[in-house]
Formats: structure tokens, sequence, C-alpha cells
């Protein structure tokens, strides 16, 4: 409409009933907008509830092994470690030493390698294998 005084663009918001709202306060004059504010509200509202409804949280799943873990055993591990890839999640893998094992800490290097070399395809290494008192961990993601 251009520029017009205050009182007039007040006038003829409230005769088309709609609110007044000023857009850009720093322009000179001062840019306002004719709208129902409510309406306005209650779009970006609805707006942020689907974005929410929409994104996906993050988990970090767990796995737990041990370095003398039996062939069928790790097999079952990785099937599920693979679900938790498929569904969009981290996966923690953490080795536990007990005992004399902490002697043959290769043993879990080795084993998260070869965890590493079979998830390669569908997964990458987001923190690398490393040893936190008796327990060595490693984080993957999806790819």
């Amino acid at each position: 409409m251009g520029p017009i005084s205050l009182d007039d663009a007040l006038a003829i918001a409230e005769e088309k009933g709609f609110d007044l709202v000023e857009v850009s306060p720093q322009a000179k004059p001062p840019v306002v907008k004719m709208m129902d504010y409510g309406k306005y509200k209650y779009e970006q509202q609805k707006k942020a509830a689907e974005a929410r409804k929409k994104q996906k949280v993050i988990e970090i799943k767990e796995i737990k092994m041990r370095p003398t873990i039996d062939d069928h055993d790790y097999d079952v591990k990785m099937r599920s470690m693979k679900r938790f890839f498929d569904e969009g999640d981290k996966v923690k893998v953490t080795l536990r030493f007990r005992g004399r094992e902490m002697a043959h800490q290769h043993l879990g290097m080795e084993l998260l390698s070869r965890i590493q070399k079979e998830t390669d395809g569908f997964a990458k290494i987001e923190q690398y294998p490393k040893l936190e008192g008796r327990q060595m961990m490693m984080v993957l993601a999806p790819r």
C-alpha cells in the first residue's frame, strides 16, 4: 500500500479483520504486514510439532563381548549389531578383560579390528578402540 500513517494502517487492518504485524522495525519507515496473527502462530506450532514427529533420535546401543568369545556367540552379536545399524542407531562395542586376560590385550584389538572389517560396508568408526581400565571400547556409526 506504500507509506501510510500508523493510525490509517490500524484502521484499515481492523476494517478487514486482520492484525497489524511489524515485519522490519529498523527500516525507515517501519514495514508492517496485515495478517491473522492467531492463525499464523497456530500454523507455526503445527509445523514445529510435525518436525518433532519426523525427527529420529539416534541412540547408542551397547554390545558387550569378551576377548575369548566363541564363533556362534560372535555371529549372534554381529546380527544384532547389523539390526541396530539398520535402525539408524550407533553401536558401542565393549570388551571386558578379566584377570589374566589383561596380559593379552592384543586379542581384544584383533577382535575389534575383525568387527571393523566385517561392518565396513554399512558402518564407520566414530571412536577408535581405546582402553579404559579393564575395558576396551569402540563406537561405530551407520553410514
